[in-house]
Formats: structure tokens, sequence, C-alpha cells
């Protein structure tokens, strides 16, 4: 995963409390140090759900392709697995598929109210800054990147902001009126 490098990195820090119940619902993605399915991407959301499988954690992960709205709808349905503490771990796993589990560790968390989350890689080649909303504060952005750089040893290189732009139609479609705001709404100043 990731180039190589002569420096060896240290392990990343996972939050020492992730109440998994608190965790699930919808996660509108921010920021990523992308996979190969997230270089163009738009609109990216990831929904989390218990699962009464032989895994832990459902992870729909739904995207436009490339522009938001105009572009095909995608969906990519994986696993998760919590290690430890099934019930309070921030060190989970998760599968796209094809019997590979990668590591998926949750390293930044807002712990009150559950509002923003950043996921890393323990090889620094990826992460998500996600939150319950599809905007986040730049101050809050910031700070979360600043972490990544001094805290976690990232390099924000390849970084991408994954476009955010909802209509209410599309928001319906994807089940997710009650987690984007009217105001947040790209046809909001549109008049019926």
């Amino acid at each position: 995963m990731g180039a190589s490098s002569s420096k060896s990195l240290p392990s990343l820090n996972v939050v020492p409390e992730c109440i998994t119940e608190k965790f699930m619902g919808p996660w509108f993605v921010i920021a990523v140090k992308p996979t190969i399915f997230e270089t163009t991407n738009s609109n990216a959301v990831e929904i989390y759900s218990r699962s009464p499988k032989d895994y832990d954690i459902k992870v729909d992960f739904q995207y436009n392709k490339n522009e938001p709205i105009t572009s095909p709808l995608k969906r990519m349905t994986q696993k998760g697995w919590i290690l430890g503490d099934k019930e309070n771990s921030g060190s989970w796993q998760v599968s796209p598929g094809l019997g590979i589990k990668m590591p998926y560790p949750i390293i930044e968390l807002d712990s009150e109210n559950y509002q923003h989350v950043v996921v890393g890689n323990p090889g620094r080649s990826y992460f998500w800054i996600m939150s319950r909303t599809p905007t986040m504060n730049s101050d809050l952005l910031e700070d979360l990147k600043k972490k990544l750089v001094e805290k976690h040893q990232y390099d924000l290189d390849g970084m991408r902001m994954v476009p955010q732009k909802w209509t209410k139609a599309e928001r319906t479609k994807r089940n997710l009126d009650a987690c984007i705001p009217d105001e947040l709404l790209a046809d909001s100043n549109e008049k019926n």
C-alpha cells in the first residue's frame, strides 16, 4: 500500500473511544487522500450500519462518478470489522471485496457530538475527513489537516476536496433528507 520509504512510519494512534452506535449513520466525505475509486468523485457519502451477519458493520459508499448530480451515481458496499470491544473501539478493518481486509483506524473524532471524523491508513497512503453534513467549517478543516501532518505524519500531497453539491431531488433520491438542511441545497434559492 503506497510508495515505499526509507523512513519507517510509527503506528497510527487511534482515538481512545469510539462508541459504535454513535458512529452509525451517514458521513459526508469532505477531503481525501484518495483511493483509485475517489480520484474524480463528488457527493461522496459513507453510510454505516450494524450488520447481523458474519461481519460487524456494513458500509454503503455512494458517490457521483464525476460531477455532482449530473454524473452517474455509483455504490460500493463494504464490510467492516471492529477490532477489540465491538461497542467502543477506534480500530476497524474494512473490505471492499475480494477477501481483502484493510486497516481502517479512526484517528480523529469529535468524541462529544460525533460531527466529524478522520480515518487513516497505516502507510499514510489514504485518509478520509468526513462530516455529518456536506460542509465543514474552514477552521476545523485546517485544524484536522494540521493534525494529519504534525500528529499523524501525513504528507498532504495528493489530497483533494470532494465536491458536495446537493439538490432536493438528489437529497431525496439518496434518502438523506434528515442530513442535509435546505439552506445547504444548491437549489435552495430557486422558486418552485
